[in-house]
């Protein structure tokens, strides 16, 4: 029998570093994604110290357009076939669309849409084959119009989209998907992006390590999406209650408070 394994991207730290924890801990072997070789290889020894399964490292800067096919190949090569897609791998940069580095914007797309939606298609086949599933990672922003973080903001609501969408369609296959969709998590994120944490943070982060295991919980129990912790939950219910543009106005405001 072929060696299943469940591909994790973006692996290297945060909310990917305690998916793969997560899955390994759960008895799933894992291939790890993500640009930086080193922390792949030291999560990899701590995985395999901790009792797991040798995970399969796969160095991989998904802004390239042929990272889906090196991914493969590195898959094929090792003689496994996919259970489980994790879709983790994803950034945001801070400020106004117009004055961000347009490549840089570009980069997002490449990462949190481009790659995302080739990895959740690209191994269907296997996902059918095993009755595994997909847990992709958009977040609350997916849920609002973004000004401030446009490009991020707009790819998170497409993971959501896609996902509920998808789901639909691999449901009579035996195919569970799922979008988990946290908060402000305390991470690189932030740094990346290009701000400091503040009061949203504050009060409504969940750890990376809580999140991760409230994705694992979710896509084993077939959920449509996962929202970690109480203060996030409450969001959607109040966006039905004001109107868009009022919305629009409040993300817009709190962006700018945020820019200090």
């Amino acid at each position: 029998m072929t060696d299943r394994v469940t591909l994790i991207t973006g692996a290297s730290a945060g909310i990917g570093t305690e998916l793969a924890r997560v899955f390994a801990g759960n008895g799933h072997r894992v291939a790890l994604v993500a640009r930086r070789a080193d922390r792949l290889t030291a999560l990899a020894s701590e995985i395999v110290a901790g009792g797991g399964a040798a995970p399969i490292v796969i160095p991989c800067d998904l802004e390239q357009s042929d990272a889906g096919d090196e991914i493969a190949a590195a898959l094929t090569g090792e003689g496994v076939e996919i259970e489980y897609v994790v879709n983790n791998a994803g950034f945001g940069l801070f400020g106004d669309a117009i004055e961000l580095d347009r490549a840089g914007q570009l980069g997002i797309i490449a990462v949190n849409i481009r790659t995302m939606t080739d990895l959740s298609l690209r191994f269907s086949d296997q996902l059918i084959r095993n009755r595994g599933g997909i847990l992709n990672v958009s977040s609350i922003a997916g849920f609002l119009p973004g000004p401030g973080m446009a490009v991020y903001y707009a790819s998170k609501a497409y993971v959501l989209s896609f996902t509920e969408a998808l789901r639909a369609e691999l449901a009579p296959h035996g195919v569970r998907v799922t979008a988990l969709c946290p908060g402000p998590v305390p991470s690189e994120f932030q740094a990346r992006a290009g701000f400091k944490p503040g009061f949203d943070s504050a009060i409504l982060n969940v750890s990376a390590a809580d999140v991760a295991q409230a994705g694992y919980r979710g896509l084993m129990a077939n959920k449509r999406a996962v929202l970690p912790g109480l203060g996030i939950k409450i969001v959607p219910f109040l966006l039905r209650l004001f109107p868009r543009w009022f919305i629009l106005a409040a993300v817009s405001g709190f962006q700018r408070r945020r820019r200090g």
